[in-house]
C-alpha cells in the first residue's frame, strides 16, 4: 500500500481577505502537528527548535509517550486559528482528523502531510518514513524503525509464555483483529482470546462471555479511575474480582498501543515482561473451576 504525502493546492483567498500561507522551501523549520499520533512522530524526529506546536494531548501521559518533549514546545487545539497564528511551514496531521480544518488549510495553501492510521508494524514503518521524508529527517526515521525492528526480533527469539489473555480497553473486549493492540499482544507472545470464539462476537463487557473464554490474564488499557460507568461496574463485578484479581490483571498504558509509532514495540516488550512475572505466580490448573464455565 502506498502512503502518499498530500500537499495543499496553491494559495487561495478566504472570506475577509487574502491570507498568506507560508511556502515550504527545502527542509521545513516550523512544523506543526495537529494529531496525537503525528505528535509522537514529530517529537521523535525533530528538536524543539523546529516544532511550531503539537496538540495539547501530547502533554497527557495517558495517551502520549513523549510528554517531556511536548512540554518544551507550544501546543495547539487542532483549529485553523492556531495555524494562522503560529504560521508553520508544514502541517502534519492524521488523514481523518479535524476534516473541516484540513479542508480550510488546503484552501489557504498550507503545505500539509496527512498520515493514515497505522494499525500494524508495516503501517508504522510506512507512516514513520512518510513523516521523516516530509520533515527532512530520513536518517532519523530509519533509526527509529531499526530500533523497533530490533525490539521485535528480540521478542520473536524470546517471547512471553503463551498465556491466553483478554484485552480490556475501557468499553469492552478490545484488541480485535486489525487493531494495533492485537499486534502488540501477538508481538509479546500472548494468545488473544478476543480474536476467537466466544469473545470475538462480543465487543461490550460481558462477564458470562469472559467466563466462557476463561483467559489466564486480563489486560486493561488503563486503570479504572473510580468514576461511575460500565467500565467501573465490570471491574467490580464479583466474577471478575474472583477470577481475575490483582494476580491475573495487567495494566498496559494506552499510549503504548493507541498510536502507530515505532514505540509500540517497546510496549510489547514491557507487556512480555509483565506476562512473565504474572506467569511465575499463577497456580497450576484451569482459571475457572470445572462446572462454572
Amino acid at each position: 500500500m502506498r502512503w502518499p504525502v498530500v500537499l495543499a493546492l496553491p494559495l487561495a483567498a478566504c472570506a475577509g481577505g487574502d491570507v498568506g500561507a507560508p511556502r515550504m522551501t527545502g527542509r521545513p523549520m516550523r512544523v506543526m502537528s495537529m494529531n496525537l499520533c503525528t505528535d509522537q512522530l514529530v517529537l521523535a524526529l525533530l528538536p524543539p527548535s523546529r516544532i511550531a506546536s503539537v496538540t495539547w494531548l501530547a502533554r497527557d501521559p495517558s495517551g502520549s509517550l513523549l510528554t517531556g518533549a511536548a512540554a518544551r514546545v507550544a501546543v495547539n487545539h487542532g483549529n485553523a486559528e492556531d495555524v494562522v497564528s503560529q504560521r508553520p511551514d508544514l502541517v502534519v496531521t492524521g488523514a481523518t482528523s479535524t476534516p473541516a480544518t484540513r479542508a480550510m488549510l488546503h484552501r489557504l495553501g498550507y503545505p500539509m502531510v496527512e498520515v493514515p492510521h497505522a494499525a500494524n508494524f508495516d503501517a508504522i514503518r510506512a507512516a514513520t518514513r512518510q513523516v521523516a521524508r516530509a520533515v527532512g529527517e530520513v536518517a532519523r526515521g530509519e533509526t527509529l524503525i531499526a530500533r523497533m525492528d530490533a525490539e521485535l526480533a528480540a521478542l520473536r527469539r524470546d517471547p512471553a509464555p503463551p498465556l491466553r489473555v483478554a484485552a480490556w480497553d475501557g468499553g469492552g473486549f478490545g484488541a480485535s483483529e486489525g487493531t494495533l493492540f492485537n499486534e502488540v499482544l501477538a508481538a509479546a507472545g500472548a494468545v488473544n482470546v478476543a480474536t476467537r470464539p466466544p469473545a470475538n462476537g462480543y465487543r461490550r463487557a460481558d462477564a458470562e462471555v469472559l467466563l466462557q473464554a476463561a483467559p489466564d490474564v486480563l489486560i486493561r488499557g488503563s486503570a479504572a479511575d473510580g468514576a461511575p460507568g460500565r467500565r467501573a461496574e465490570f471491574e467490580r463485578h464479583p466474577v471478575v474480582r474472583r477470577f481475575w484479581g490483582k494476580r491475573r490483571t495487567i495494566t498496559l498504558r494506552q499510549a503504548w498501543f493507541g498510536c502507530g509509532t515505532p514505540f509500540a514495540a517497546e510496549g510489547a516488550r514491557r507487556l512480555r515482561d509483565e506476562l512473565r512475572s504474572v506467569a511465575q505466580g499463577l497456580p497450576a490448573g484451569p482459571v475457572i473451576p470445572a462446572g462454572l464455565s
